[in-house]
This record gives structure tokens, C-alpha cells and sequence, in this order.
């Protein structure tokens, strides 16, 4: 078959796709559930990138740090040191340009006393006049004033060019620019220096036909050919430097290659090697050469995704891990090509994307670090993506209405859990109230919208479990875990004292309308259920139904508060959506442990707004208790809470504290962060790894952001003036009316640098200095490498 197993079940009693139950005022459902749409035809190119397939393929995604987006990522240079400003820069090469002019022309002039004493100490005497101004005598002398004078040039333009920084301003405004300029500009700068030394301005024709005259005699220059030789030497010469700085050769090269619309530009594409990955060189290395074609002609054909090659891929990885599917996965491929390994739903991409997604790498792009400075200098303009490497530690996000919670983050996850679904490798369960934000139906596979009568699934209030201490701990979790003053571990007990009698007469647990009439304690329903038990011979759910009647009505017994919270799941919109029996289908989370299942649940907030919260609370409860049982962990799991509002108790943070050593993970998205209690706080923001503040949020919550992010060690700057008082008379004299001119007085400045330890983001600076479509996001992998805060452009 197509899927090789990937996506099987663990049991035959499993469904590929939880079966829906019938609305309440529809008929019974149908037999067989209507064929999935067909396929919509494959792009050419992955969505959201912008290149071809093959193209995004062959892209490089090296290992960054956490949270950097790696499909092309190009690493920021080194921070340079301060320098010299523009202005000073181009100020100091003009005065050593002027100096050095200077000193030629006085030297040229004969200005500079003593100037041929050093020439003197080592030529022979007869070649000058005597005395220390003495010039040249013989021709000898002239040859070696000659020489002379060329060295001492050459001297003088490094002693300018050092002193000028000439360097640095050829770096920084010539070769900084890049090609073409930088060919350009040394080409011009070359005609130049060939123009001063042609016409005798630069003292190198003359000192260069002198040596070659003493070195071989000065009968070599009545041959035409070598004047010619010795004239182009020198020419080359004076050319070589410049060459070598603009870099010509490689000038030459990219006109070559038509990167500045030459005529010799590629007409075709060159073939890519065989370790291309497009050309799925893990398929080859293995022997599978005809699928690596069948899988190489798909991408160049544009008959393929990016979410076809990521599925492929993980498949391959599975097929290699049971050598028995090996010939199972290739078959597929050469029958189903791009097709084959499907997701059980048969889709190939979402119906549309509100974000950039590198399926291959499992990463969502929400936007870019900023340019501040909180933000490490290597981490500043590059991209920050979200990866289940990251989710899998768990992620709160607290921002106040109209921060861009829902558009800039909780979307992106789902679109990106909901792509690594379609690959087999995640299951995604999105909760929110009825209208958010978190995607169409057609990019999920299980749609349950409580209260909605054309909602095609129910939800399973017991979690799918048939353990009652189980479903009576998570439901006891869903329904008082907000109320400080009942134990939990009491309203668990109280609940299994009812489940279990009820489950062992019924052989399923009760209906909403049945369990509030049980723990409310009404007769008929007491008396039914001891008399089935007394019936069928079980004496031990017989004890358990008497100690819940003995302990009934008592001084803390939370029979009541349970009874009080089921009521608000016991009302007419509700009605049929909780069911229970055989001739119930509810969805259940345990699928989420066989099948990388797309959900979504839409709470009615709206409405009934407590009762949206219990159950946003019974899900995270049963999610936690799922996520830790299960026995296959290679699937990703994710829970994302659009609004957690008053769902979080001491129990789900031990919950998902757990999530990050099973291959799972939470993301919470509240309003502020008193939504939690107040007892809550730190054991929360501990469990989660990576935490997120949105502009907006209060100095109370930037409070509790700051404590988590710490402090570090900062360098400090203290500038202290101090007035100068002068002892001399005209020392007072000239500072009397420097003050006059100026109006202050005359002061030197003491800097002090020191190391302090500051907070990385303090409560204030998250209040008010975070700018609107921003936020400060610090990141942790399952693995434990930490990201400080980073000032995030959401979007960017």
C-alpha cells in the first residue's frame, strides 16, 4: 500500500479518521463517508519561497542557533571596532595628500637641507662637489641621484598613505561597493598613476632605464625591442597593484557568466550533480536509483511540493528503520510517484498559507530580529523561526487584545504543525473560540465546534480512556481545577466512586445529564445503579458506590461543586455532544497517539463562556495525561490554546512540564498573565522553555518576564567634567576668554568604565519601550540550549 505502514494504526479497532457523530437534529450517519476533493494541481515551485523546487531543494540549511530561520541564511560579519567617521576619514587623506606634496615640491626645489648626506656616505666621493649642498659631478652621480630620488618618493607615499588611512577609505567607499564599481574605480585610478608616470610626475621611468643601464650596459637601449620590453615591464608593473585590488580577474569572470548581461550568459541551467538533493542522493547511496529518478523527474516536472518531498522523506527515513518496507516504499514511488506515501486524508497542502514555512526543517518564519541593542550583534536583522525542536519545550505568549497574538504566532505554529502533519510527522490540536483565526476547515481532518448543530464530530469528555480513576482524575481536573478551595485529589475520588459502579452496569460512562443526577445524589439514580450492582454479583463497585452515599453531603465533600460545574455542560445547546455508548462516535484525543491528525475545537466563548473555559481546561488536562502515555512517541505532538484563560492548574503544570521528554509540547497564548493564579505564576513561566511578551503588556507582567530573563553583565560608561583651574597667568588668561567666547567654562572629562549586572529587559523597558508589532521572545530546545530575549519585528 501507498503508506508502507507509516501512518497505520497501532490496533485494528482504530479509525484512519475519527467517524462523526450525527448532529442532534440530523438523521443517522451515513454509511460510508463521502470520497475526500481531489487533489489540487501540484505548483512548480514551494509555496511561500519563491524559487523552483529544485531550487529550494539545493538551498543550504546549516545549523544555527536556536530559533534562526536556516533555509539561506547568511551569517552576519564580524562586528568591526568603531573607526574613524567619514568626515575624519576623508579630512585625513586630503592633509597627507597635501603634505606629501609639500615635502616633494620642497625637496624637488632643494629646500630640505642636508638632504644628500645619506646619498653621499655611500657613493664614491669624486662623483660630487664638495660640500654638504654639493650636487652631482659626474654622470654616476646623476644615475644615482636618479635612484635616489625614487626610493625616497616611494618612502614618502607609504609614510602619506599610513598616515592618511588610506586603506581604510579604500575599503570603505571603494571596495565596500562591490563589483562592478570596485573594477571601475582602480581601472580609473590605474589610468591615472599611468598618466603621472608617463609624463615624468612619478619619479619610476627614469630611476628603472638607469638600472637596467648598469646592470647590462647601456648598449642594450640601441635595440628598439628592448626599449619596447622595458616600457611595457614597467607598464605592467604599475598596472599589477591595481589589478590585484579590484580584483579584475574576478571581474572578468562574472561578465563571462553574464551576471552583468554579457553575451556569453548560460542559456540552459548545468545539470546538478548527483549529490544535488533533488536528485535524492539518500535513495542512490542506497541502490534505489529508479525511484531517485521517478522522484527527480516529479520535482523537474513540477508534479510535486514542498510538503511531497518532506513526506518522502520522512517515509524513506521510516522505510530504513524496517528493512521490510524497503520494497514496499519503492514500488509506491514508481507506481504513485510524488503521490505515494500519502497523508490519510489524501491532501497535499493546506487549501493556503498565511506564513513562510521551511517544511524540510520544520520551520515557521514569524519575523526578524531587530536592529537593537538588546539584541546580540549576530542575531540582529537575521530571521527567527519556530521549530518543534522549540515547541517541544513549551511556549507561553502573553499580550494584550489587538497585539497580533493570533495573526503572528498562534496561526503560523498551527499552518506549520498542520504542513508537518501532511508530511507524518506531527499531529496538531488547535483550540479557540468559534470565528478565531486558526485556519479554514479544509486544513484540518477533525473539525468539533461544541454547540454547534452542524458540528460533525462530538468531543469525548472522558478522554477515550476506559480506566474511570483515569477519566475521574482528568475530568476532576476540567471541572474544579481553578477552585482553590477543593482538592482535586478528593474530587477525583469522588467522581471514580461514580464512573466505576456506573462503566461496570453500563459498560460506558455516563451522560452529562446522568453524572450530574449522580452526584447530586438524587435517589432514582443511586438506587438504580446499587440495584444493578446487587444484580450482577460486584461487590467491590458496590463498596465504592456506598462510601460515596456515606460520604455524600459531609463537610467538604465536592460532590456539590462537581455537580454545580457538569451543570454547565447540561444545557440545551449542548445537548447530544457529549455523548456516550455505542451509538456514540465523540472524537477522542487518543487518536491523536495512532495518526498525524489535523484538529481543531471551537469553544463557544461567545455564549457560554464558563463553560468554554472548563473545557479549554479538560483539554489541556486530558492532552498532558495523553501526550504522557503514549507508547509510540515519533510523532509530534502540539497543543496550541488560542486563549488560556483560567485553564492552567497545579496539575497541567506538572503536565507540561512532562511534555518536553515525550515528544510533545503546549503553546498557551493568555492576555496578561494574572489570568493564571496568582500561586501559578513562577511554577508556570519555570515549565514553559520559551517565553514571549507582546508590546503592550504591564509593568506587573513585564515584572514577572524580567525575573524570568535574569540580569547579565554589561559594560558602563560614566563621563565626569570636572572645571580645569590654571596656575600660570596667561594660562587663566586665555581660559578667561575662552569662557567669554564660549560662555562656559573650561573642563577636562574622567571616564570610569565599570561592569555591572542589569536586567536584560526590565519591567519598564517591556511596558513602554517595546515598539507596536513587536515582541521579546527568549527560546529553549528540548536539549536545554538557551536564547536570551531577543526584540523580535513580527512579520519582518
Amino acid at each position: 500500500m501507498d503508506t508502507e505502514g507509516t501512518y497505520g494504526a497501532r490496533d485494528t479497532r482504530a479509525n484512519k479518521v475519527p467517524r462523526p457523530a450525527a448532529p442532534p437534529s440530523a438523521g443517522p450517519p451515513p454509511a460510508t463517508p463521502p470520497p475526500p476533493p481531489p487533489a489540487p494541481p501540484r505548483p512548480d515551485r514551494a509555496p511561500g519561497t519563491g524559487p523552483r523546487l529544485d531550487e529550494w531543494l539545493r538551498t543550504p540549511r546549516l545549523p544555527q542557533e536556536p530559533g534562526v530561520w536556516r533555509y539561506g541564511h547568511t551569517p552576519r560579519p564580524p562586528e568591526k571596532p568603531e573607526g574613524v567617521s567619514d568626515r575624519s576619514l576623508v579630512v585625513g587623506t586630503v592633509i597627507a595628500v597635501l603634505c606629501g606634496v609639500l615635502v616633494w615640491s620642497l625637496w624637488r626645489n632643494g629646500y630640505i637641507p642636508y638632504r644628500l648626506v645619506p646619498l653621499k656616505l655611500f657613493t664614491p666621493r669624486e662623483w660630487w662637489y664638495v660640500g654638504s649642498a654639493g650636487g652631482p659631478r659626474t654622470v654616476e652621480g646623476v644615475d644615482a641621484l636618479t635612484v635616489y630620488e625614487a626610493v625616497l618618493f616611494g618612502l614618502l607615499v607609504y609614510a602619506c598613505g599610513r598616515l592618511g588611512n588610506w586603506r581604510e577609505l579604500f575599503a570603505r567607499h571603494v571596495a565596500g561597493r562591490g563589483q562592478p564599481f570596485l573594477g571601475v574605480a582602480t581601472a580609473a585610478m590605474a589610468a591615472l598613476a599611468q598618466l603621472l608616470v608617463w609624463q615624468d610626475a612619478v619619479p619610476l621611468v627614469r630611476p628603472v632605464l638607469v638600472l637596467v643601464a648598469s646592470v647590462a650596459g647601456g648598449e642594450v637601449f640601441q635595440s628598439q625591442s628592448v626599449v619596447n620590453v622595458v616600457y611595457a615591464l614597467i607598464t605592467a608593473a604599475v598596472l599589477y597593484p591595481f589589478a590585484r585590488l579590484g580584483r579584475w580577474r574576478e571581474l572578468a569572470a562574472m561578465y563571462r557568466k553574464g551576471r552583468f548581461g554579457g553575451p556569453r550568459a548560460a542559456s540552459a541551467a548545468e545539470p546538478a550533480p548527483e549529490t544535488a538533493d533533488d536528485r535524492w542522493p539518500e535513495l542512490r547511496a542506497a541502490g534505489r536509483t529508479d525511484a531517485a529518478e521517478t522522484l527527480t523527474a516529479e520535482v523537474r516536472a513540477g508534479r510535486m511540493n514542498d510538503v511531497d518531498c518532506a513526506r518522502l522523506r520522512h517515509a524513506w527515513t521510516v522505510a530504513r528503520t524496517h528493512p521490510d518496507r524497503l520494497a514496499g516504499f519503492t514500488e509506491a514511488v514508481l507506481r504513485a510517484g510524488g503521490a505515494a506515501a500519502l497523508h490519510p486524508s489524501g491532501r497535499r497542502d493546506l487549501p493556503q498559507r498565511t506564513a513562510r514555512h521551511d517544511v524540510l526543517t520544520g520551520q515557521v518564519r514569524i519575523g526578524r530580529c531587530a536592529d537593537d541593542p538588546h539584541n546580540p550583534y549576530e542575531r540582529r536583522g537575521s530571521g527567527l523561526a519556530l521549530e518543534p525542536a522549540l515547541l517541544g519545550s513549551s511556549l507561553l505568549a502573553v499580550g494584550p487584545p489587538g497585539s497580533g497574538k493570533s495573526a503572528a504566532l498562534v496561526r503560523p505554529v498551527v499552518e506549520s504543525l498542520a504542513l508537518r502533519a501532511l508530511a507524518g510527522q506531527a499531529a496538531v490540536l488547535a483550540v479557540g473560540g468559534a470565528g478565531a483565526a486558526l485556519g479554514p476547515d479544509d486544513a484540518y481532518d477533525v473539525v468539533v465546534s461544541i454547540g454547534d448543530p452542524r458540528s460533525a464530530h462530538d468531543f469525548d469528555l472522558y478522554g477515550g480512556t476506559t480506566d474511570p480513576d483515569e477519566a475521574a482524575g482528568v475530568l476532576a481536573e476540567g471541572l474544579i481545577g481553578d477552585v482553590s478551595t477543593v482538592d482535586s485529589r478528593r474530587a477525583a475520588t469522588v467522581l471514580a466512586q461514580l464512573l466505576g459502579p456506573y462503566r461496570t452496569v453500563h459498560g460506558h460512562f455516563p451522560r452529562v445529564s446522568e453524572l450530574r443526577e449522580l452526584l447530586d445524589g438524587a435517589p432514582g439514580a443511586l438506587d438504580g445503579l446499587r440495584r444493578a450492582l446487587e444484580a450482577g454479583g460486584h461487590a467491590a463497585m458496590l463498596r465504592e458506590l456506598d462510601a460515596r452515599a456515606r460520604q455524600a453531603g459531609g463537610a467538604g465533600d465536592p460532590g456539590s461543586v462537581l455537580a454545580d460545574r457538569i451543570a454547565l455542560l447540561d444545557r440545551p445547546a449542548f445537548a447530544g455532544f457529549f455523548a456516550t455508548g455505542d451509538e456514540a462516535r465523540p472524537f477522542s484525543l487518543r487518536s491523536l497517539e495512532q495518526l498525524p491528525l489535523r484538529v481543531r475545537i471551537d469553544l463557544p466563548e461567545r455564549t457560554h463562556a464558563e463553560a468554554s473555559r472548563l473545557l479549554a481546561r479538560l483539554v489541556l488536562a486530558q492532552f498532558t495525561a495523553v501526550a504522557a502515555a503514549r507508547a509510540d512517541r515519533s510523532l509530534f505532538v502540539c497543543l496550541v490554546l488560542d486563549d488560556a484563560t483560567h485553564t492552567v492548574t497545579p496539575e497541567t503544570v506538572r503536565g507540561i512540564r512532562r511534555l518536553r521528554s515525550v515528544n510533545a509540547g503546549a503553546v498557551l497564548v493568555l492576555r496578561t498573565v494574572d489570568d493564571v493564579p496568582e500561586g501559578l505564576h513562577t511554577a508556570l513561566m519555570g515549565a514553559v522553555g520559551c517565553c514571549m511578551a507582546f508590546s503592550g503588556v504591564t509593568t506587573w507582567d513585564g515584572k514577572r518576564f524580567a525575573e524570568v530573563w535574569g540580569k547579565e553583565w554589561v559594560s558602563t560608561r560614566e563621563v565626569a567634567q570636572h572645571t580645569v583651574f590654571a596656575d600660570q597667568p596667561f594660562t587663566r588668561a586665555v581660559h578667561a576668554l575662552r569662557k567669554l567666547v564660549t560662555g562656559k567654562a573650561v573642563t577636562t572629562d574622567a571616564v570610569t568604565v565599570r561592569q555591572v549586572e542589569r536586567e536584560r529587559w526590565s519591567a519598564s523597558e517591556l511596558a513602554y519601550s517595546v515598539p507596536a508589532g513587536h515582541a521579546v521572545l527568549s527560546l529553549t530546545t528540548v536539549d536545554g540550549e538557551h536564547v536570551p530575549p531577543l526584540l523580535v519585528e513580527l512579520g519582518g
